[in-house]
């Protein structure tokens, strides 16, 4: 396949046009046109696969919220993801997920935890 991208950016080169192209080795102009605009922004032809979205934040903005985070988290215990990411929202106007922010608060160390609701022991039962 590489082979083929190859081929098709050298028969550009060689001043041939996209309609050429296309109609000699019988692919979609529309492919031709994608694969040299691709050529041409990073000069090379290979696919890059990516899985998911592409990130919205910045690696300083990432840095930022994850101090922030660790702060605000360990001062208030008790806030939740949602209200960590609604006052991150309302302090820096970068909007981050629900779930984004749970992810971060297992890398910090903490984690959603629920209170444990037992019987108390009355002394008869400590006696016996």
């Amino acid at each position: 396949m590489i082979f083929l991208r190859g081929k098709i950016i050298g028969r550009l080169e060689c001043g041939l046009t996209q309609l050429e192209v296309s109609d000699e080795l019988r692919i979609a102009q529309s492919i031709i046109s994608r694969l040299l605009q691709q050529f041409q922004d990073d000069g090379n032809v290979s696919r890059c696969y990516s899985t998911g979205l592409p990130r919205d934040t910045t690696p300083n903005e990432d840095r930022y919220i994850y101090i922030y985070l660790a702060v605000t988290a360990k001062r208030n215990r008790r806030s939740t993801a949602s209200d960590l990411s609604r006052q991150l929202s309302s302090a820096t106007g970068t909007t981050v997920s629900r779930q984004t922010m749970y992810r971060l608060l297992g890398h910090i160390g903490l984690y959603a935890r629920r209170p444990v609701r037992c019987v108390r022991l009355t002394a008869t039962h400590c006696r016996l």
